[in-house]
């Protein structure tokens, strides 16, 4: 399995040679360096961790833990199983290639707190026949057993900012010079929000 850091930078389209339009979602993949390697010996379990986005000033603890290696932003976790890595080996976009399947995994834009005609998708009132200012309301949420509004009800309430994972994204073309993945669709988040990119399964 591969797997890189990355940075959302945009949305764009590509033209194919037959004239085809290809919708595709620009990222800054890596560079990444590997921080940390984890062994089923000594922590349970194996896993690999990368460090992503340089920066000059981070937390005490973190600049301990990245004493012989630069400073990093973002540090993420990736379970492994039969690979083998080095502490500080680099990872790069050129270990991916076109037509790859990759899983994104981001934080969606957050719209703060919606009804329920935004936030699930509800058909709302008629305007007329004495509906008035009822038009986006929710309707009725009791029940006379057990007397009280059970849990998980569809109701108003903070939307977004969540964890999304989206799969079967096709990869389109590298440029690895300038370390940027185009992939085929849209994936979670707003313009350079952070990503986590692996290769399916």
């Amino acid at each position: 399995m591969k797997f890189i850091l990355g940075k959302k930078i945009g949305m764009s389209q590509i033209f194919q040679e037959t004239g085809e339009v290809i919708p595709v979602t620009v990222i800054q993949a890596g560079p990444c360096k590997v921080t940390q390697v984890k062994n089923k010996d000594k922590d349970g379990y194996t896993a690999v961790q990368l460090g992503f986005e340089p920066v000059k000033k981070i937390s005490k603890p973190k600049t301990g833990h990245l004493k012989d290696l630069p400073l990093f932003r973002y540090l993420r976790e990736f379970r492994i199983s039969g690979e083998t890595f080095e502490r500080g080996q680099e990872i790069t976009i050129q270990e991916f290639s076109p037509k790859e399947t990759l899983k994104v995994t981001g934080f969606s834009k957050g719209k703060g707190f919606q009804g329920v005609v935004k936030r699930h998708g509800f058909h709302g009132h008629p305007t007329t026949h004495g509906h008035k200012d009822q038009m986006r309301m929710p309707g009725s949420i009791g029940a006379t057993f057990p007397q009280h509004v059970i849990k998980g009800k569809r109701m108003g309430g903070r939307m977004g900012g969540e964890q999304i994972t989206t799969a079967n994204l096709e990869v389109v073309s590298i440029e690895a010079e300038k370390n940027l993945l185009y992939v085929k669709g849209a994936v979670p988040g707003g313009r350079n929000s952070f990503l986590l990119i692996k290769t399916a399964r």
